[in-house]
């Protein structure tokens, strides 16, 4: 169990260093006449994100969740495979990368890196990550709620995302 709580709490410390780069990355933004969309749906993914770290560390000790090897290691890979992809969406976006919907307007999309694959490859790593990291320990009650909470919250962020990139060309007034 200390090995998992130790692994939750090091995805905690990523979560961190996210809100460090995407807050820097921000104020590069608005710099740049940045148009902020979606802010109605932010604190709810704030939320959901928050609980699927708490629900993992709080039905593993309260429930007793084994680690099973044979589930826990290869989950243990995805998990970590998660992380790679989100970072290298970090990376491939750079200052344009946050977890607000901020579009300055005039830039071109990026087709580069993860972007070359998939257009959302960040949410990908979210889905993987939010199913994953809780059954690394057996925590089902966990990712299964994560997972439902997640699509329609995915489905509003990606229509969102979506509108906001498409009206990125032209001026608007974000919502």
């Amino acid at each position: 169990m200390t090995g998992y709580v130790l692994l939750v709490l090091l995805v905690a410390a990523e979560r961190l260093a996210e809100l460090v780069t995407a807050r820097r990355n921000a104020a590069w933004s608005r710099r740049r006449g940045a148009l902020e969309y979606g802010r109605g749906h932010y604190p709810v993914m704030v939320l959901l994100h928050t609980g699927l770290l708490a629900g993992c560390l709080a039905e593993t000790g309260w429930a007793d969740r084994p680690f099973v090897p044979a589930l826990g290691w290869p989950l243990l890979v995805l998990t970590a495979a998660a992380q790679a992809l989100r970072w290298w969406c970090i990376g491939t976006l750079g200052p344009r990368w946050n977890t607000r919907v901020l579009v300055v307007p005039g830039l071109p999309l990026v087709t580069g890196g993860p972007y070359r694959l998939l257009r959302h490859p960040n949410y990908l790593a979210v889905v993987v990550e939010g199913v994953a990291l809780p059954l690394v320990h057996s925590a089902w009650i966990t990712a299964l709620c994560f997972a439902l909470a997640n699509l329609p919250l995915l489905a509003v962020r990606l229509r969102c995302e979506n509108a906001a990139l498409r009206t990125a060309a032209t001026p608007a007034t974000a919502t």
